[in-house]
């Protein structure tokens, strides 16, 4: 039996709906976008529609819109072309201590290039105080950078007030939504953001396929160089079918919106509440009310969370990010929020989405009970 699926924050399988959308696209209908003749207009017509799905479920314009190589790309995309292109106004970018390796690394690089990085902390929820940002902000601030949710522990960020602030000195608001995409709300007028970064692998579409969203009127440099693809901002001929597939996935995501906020908001409760009924020393991380509805990282005392994994194979869950897999340091999304040394290594994020059902969610809780009461009695 294949063991039950609780990492939906690594990646998601990809939607039969999706798949059979990216197919004709795979097979006759090849053409190369850019072409006049009847076989690149039937594959224009797929990347117009893609695009227009995008801006629906975001709120936009579909000429906002601009598709990239996957989630970190159009992070790199977003805080390099604002960078490269307000140099001469500043050189600071702001960011937080719990932002995704794609922002931290990119924010990393540019330091090495001369601009100056200020990282907000945040609190033991994983939130950060607009306050902070208001006593960080220069005359030489060129872009504010903070995630609209946490990929760990699922805290979702004040964007709104952050995007006040961000307005009321002029500076660029960019959010990496990775993660809230297709699980949450995002539309950007509401966030008050000027870019956002959406990766289709995390809301049932294919792996290594993204898009950036771009306010009109905002400067921005491409980062790769060729023809005028993308408005000129990424070069190379398009994915039709990955394109396809996020258009397809944004317009499911549009259409089960409610429904997923309420079945995951339901099955995360009693997953949560089994737990705690069972075992002693359990406790959740990050805001117990602005987060993620299917986003569950718990800590279990007294256990390392790895050797738990390690124990309970029916289960597909994770340590913390994906991208920090198999480390035995402490995630540093929780050292930010200010979590202890052995608390923190008993932490596991379990994640849960569209192919979760009620059944999988006792299983697991009964797993877990049955491995942790093991651990403990030393078996």
């Amino acid at each position: 039996m294949e063991p039950i699926y609780l990492d939906y924050n690594a990646t998601t399988p990809i939607a039969s709906e999706v798949v059979l959308e990216m197919l004709p696209y795979l097979t006759e209908h090849f053409g190369n976008p850019s072409s006049g003749h009847a076989y690149g207009v039937k594959a224009k017509e797929a990347v117009n529609r893609g695009r227009q799905q995008a801006a629906d479920l975001l709120g936009c314009l579909p000429g906002e819109i601009f598709f990239t190589g996957g989630g970190s790309e159009a992070d790199n995309l977003a805080l390099k072309g604002i960078a490269y292109a307000n140099k001469a106004r500043g050189g600071q970018i702001i960011t937080s201590q719990i932002e995704h390796p794609a922002i931290l690394n990119t924010c990393k690089c540019l330091e090495n290039q001369g601009f100056q990085i200020t990282y907000l902390p945040v609190d033991h929820t994983g939130t950060v105080n607009p306050e902070d940002l208001k006593r960080a902000v220069t005359k030489n601030t060129i872009l504010i950078t903070i995630m609209h949710a946490n990929n760990e522990v699922g805290t979702i960020q004040p964007l709104s007030e952050i995007g006040e602030i961000a307005r009321e000195h002029n500076i660029c608001f960019h959010t990496d939504a990775a993660q809230s995409v297709g699980k949450i709300p995002t539309r950007v007028d509401e966030l008050k953001v000027d870019l956002l970064t959406l990766a289709a692998h995390k809301f049932y579409g294919p792996k290594g396929i993204g898009a950036l969203y771009v306010r009109s009127g905002i400067e921005i440099e491409s980062l790769i160089c060729g023809a005028g693809q993308e408005g000129g901002l990424r070069a190379g001929t398009e994915n039709v079918a990955g394109i396809a597939a996020v258009g397809k996935a944004c317009q499911l995501a549009a259409e089960e919106m409610d429904r997923r906020v309420a079945e995951m908001t339901g099955m995360g409760k009693l997953f949560f509440d089994l737990l705690t009924d069972r075992i002693t020393g359990v406790a959740l991380n990050g805001h117990p009310e602005n987060r993620l509805p299917n986003t569950w990282n718990i800590s279990f005392k007294d256990i390392n969370a790895a050797e738990l994994l390690a124990v309970t194979p029916e289960i597909a869950a994770s340590t913390g990010s994906a991208c920090h897999h198999g480390s035995q340091t402490l995630s540093p999304v929780l050292a930010a929020m200010g979590i202890e040394q052995d608390r923190g290594m008993g932490s596991v994020r379990f994640s849960l989405g569209r192919g979760t059902t009620r059944e999988h969610v006792m299983q697991a809780a009964e797993l877990i009970t049955k491995r942790i009461h093991r651990l403990r009695a030393g078996q």
